[in-house]
């Protein structure tokens, strides 16, 4: 129990900030529908319960399954087995990634099923491809050169409307219900393989499955042309009062609950598998696994449901509001400070800090991780609203950032590389898709703009800048510090991994 309260204290901490925001913009320069401010209110204390359960689920369950599937994986030795067992888990999961619908509703001009199919198909292939880094000791920053170089080469050749889809989907695949699992089985893959460099190699699975999703929308783009952006509209509850409220949230919760439900039974499925034929854990830690799930489902179930909810109209209402303003260029610095603290409520954030922080023994604190994420996040939405209110190209902003970031690889510590473009990944969740995007799609269109190039792209920049930001935190560290930031490989022992050191 204590540790629940230690889990929600941190949640209230997260939320509280951007709610304060929306709450004074409500009261100021954008009044909101009295309806949905009710609605938002109570999102807040759903996504504040729901984080919390979320990051205990993803302690008890989520990251040690992954670690003890990608440990078991490892000792095998059977490099065709763990390439196969690689694609088919990042199949399933990403198949069943609740963002990935949203973007599919986006791309009319492509079959939600195919879009699906081939970004999943992304992740797999180069969740794979991560598999075979750690296992053949490549680097990093060489492996994400030549990928982005192809990236970039395609983007020259597909429809410009695919471009921001593109670069978004890399960002939204990589949720709150993937991250966690696949952050652990590449600590896993990295802890049983052991060496000076497995601490960097725990890190970076992410950054590589971000790169699939771009590349299949890019060439999907090529296969079926552009059609124009379907304006998903936010959906607007009747909310008069608390029950009302009430209502609307207990109506929604069956439908977050089956999208949750189908998420969670592969990564539930492949466990039992293991169980079954390789692990044979005591029925102790598989009952603390179960109950770490049960926490997990409910956590994330009360999280889309708030945030979808609550959150997703406040968002479009505030976008349309500011924008429709005589001053409309204060959505630049207001988007800014909703972006500052909106990366503190992902739940994948607290996720990867905690890990990155007690892999490398502190030497990346939580707090400097999240004020870089949290200053990058910012810039990011100031470039989007700069996009919104101009109509600039994506490419006048994602080219020089990706050039400069890839840059930036050949001289910051390879262990702040693998984090940085794993933090670029976790910043653009459930929170940017449901709060950020509506908010520029509502401005979007209160001015006039086009939808798919100029609201499209938003994720795609969230997703970009923590790659510059946590960059530059490893190139003050280098330059700050006589040796770069190693750690210590962590060996298996009982005492810290007792029910795998028998793998």
């Amino acid at each position: 129990m204590n540790r629940f309260f230690t889990k929600l204290r941190e949640a209230l901490f997260s939320v509280v900030p951007i709610s304060a925001v929306v709450l004074l913009l409500n009261r100021t320069i954008a009044p909101l529908n009295s309806g949905v401010t009710l609605l938002f209110c109570c999102g807040a204390v759903l996504l504040i319960l729901g984080m919390g359960l979320f990051t205990l689920g993803a302690d008890l369950s989520m990251m040690p399954v992954g670690e003890r599937i990608g440990a078991k994986l490892s000792a095998s030795r059977n490099l065709l087995l763990m390439v196969l067992l690689c694609l088919g888990m990042g199949v399933a999961i990403t198949v069943a990634e609740p963002d990935l619908q949203v973007l599919a509703t986006q791309v009319p001009a492509v079959p939600n099923l195919i879009l699906i199919g081939a970004v999943a198909a992304g992740v797999g292939l180069f969740l794979a491809v991560a598999l075979l880094r750690i296992v053949f000791q490549k680097k990093l920053s060489v492996i994400l050169l030549l990928l982005y170089g192809l990236v970039f080469l395609l983007a020259a050749f597909a429809p410009a409307d695919y471009v921001a889809v593109a670069f978004d989907s890399g960002g939204v695949t990589t949720g709150p219900i993937t991250v966690p699992f696949i952050m652990a089985l590449g600590i896993g893959l990295a802890g049983v393989r052991g060496g000076t460099s497995s601490h960097d190699d725990s890190f970076g699975l992410v950054a590589l499955c971000s790169v699939g999703p771009i590349l299949a929308v890019l060439f999907l783009g090529m296969i079926y042309p552009a059609q124009g952006a379907v304006s998903s509209e936010a959906m607007t509850y009747a909310a008069n009062d608390l029950r009302q409220a009430a209502a609307v949230f207990l109506h929604s919760f069956p439908h977050y609950a089956k999208e949750v439900l189908t998420a969670l039974l592969p990564i539930a499925l492949f466990f039992i598998l293991f169980q079954l034929l390789f692990l044979h854990l005591p029925k102790q830690q598989v009952i603390k696994a179960g109950v770490g799930l049960l926490y997990t489902f409910i956590g994330l179930v009360l999280f889309l449901t708030g945030v979808n909810v609550g959150f997703l109209p406040a968002g479009r209402e505030l976008g349309t509001a500011i924008a429709s303003l005589p001053n409309n260029w204060i959505l630049i610095p207001i988007g800014m400070v909703l972006g500052c603290f909106v990366v503190l409520a992902e739940p994948a954030v607290h996720v990867l800090t905690k890990q990155v922080s007690e892999l490398t023994g502190g030497a990346i604190s939580r707090r400097a991780m999240l004020t870089c994420l949290s200053g990058g996040v910012a810039l990011s939405i100031g470039i989007a609203m700069i996009r919104v209110l101009t109509g600039l190209s994506i490419w006048a902003c994602i080219l020089p950032g990706y050039l400069f970031s890839l840059g930036l690889t050949l001289f910051v510590p390879p262990i702040f590389t693998a984090v940085a473009f794993d933090s670029g990944g976790v910043a653009s969740g459930p929170m940017t898709a449901t709060f950020i995007l509506p908010f520029a799609m509502g401005a979007c269109s209160a001015l006039g703009g086009d939808l798919l190039t100029d609201a499209f792209g938003v994720v795609a920049l969230v997703a970009m800048t923590p790659l510059v930001t946590i960059q530059l935190l490893g190139l003050l560290y280098r330059l700050g510090a006589p040796e770069p930031v190693t750690v210590s490989p962590v060996p298996l022992t009982a005492e810290l991994y007792p029910d795998i050191i028998d793998l």
